[in-house]
């Protein structure tokens, strides 16, 4: 079951697609945090929204948030993956051991070795404050979660 609205954020350490380590408690106390989960670099869906958060970075930054995406690709995949795409933001790979952080927020398919979309608005204080769940095939919407930041 994914995490819920209110739930304390599991904290975690991955490697970014540059290889450095990002830590969600990094930010707390600093900034809001948009933790986006997503299947696999070079899919057409996931393309597309990481494209999409990319042409609207500073709906994110104009309100103090940072956004973090972690799919269960290599950081050597994501390092391509961004650099193709223009992808300014961290993307962290969730590769070894495979999928423990997906498996922490309750978005990982076992079935598929990968996580679903799963997408949770963390506050400064490492609270989930907002959070969608969908299906592998189904795309989410950048509107929805700017609009529940706009509500911390």
């Amino acid at each position: 079951m994914a995490i819920q609205v209110g739930d304390k954020a599991p904290d975690f350490e991955l490697k970014d697609n540059h290889g450095a380590t990002v830590k969600l408690s990094d930010f707390h106390g600093q900034k809001n945090v948009v933790l986006l989960f997503y299947p696999f670099a070079f899919t057409g869906v996931c393309t597309g929204e990481l494209c999409e958060v990319r042409d609207n970075l500073p709906q994110f930054s104009d309100r103090d948030t940072q956004v973090l995406a972690v799919s269960n690709d290599s950081i050597h995949t994501l390092r391509v993956f961004a650099e193709q795409e223009g992808l300014e933001y961290p993307l962290l790979s969730d590769f070894w051991p495979h999928g423990n952080v997906s498996r922490a927020y309750g978005v990982f398919d076992e079935d598929k070795g990968c996580a679903v979309r799963g997408t949770f608005i963390i506050d400064r204080e490492g609270v989930v404050r907002w959070t969608v769940v969908n299906g592998l095939p189904d795309a989410r919407d950048l509107n929805e979660y700017v609009k529940a930041l706009d509500t911390l």
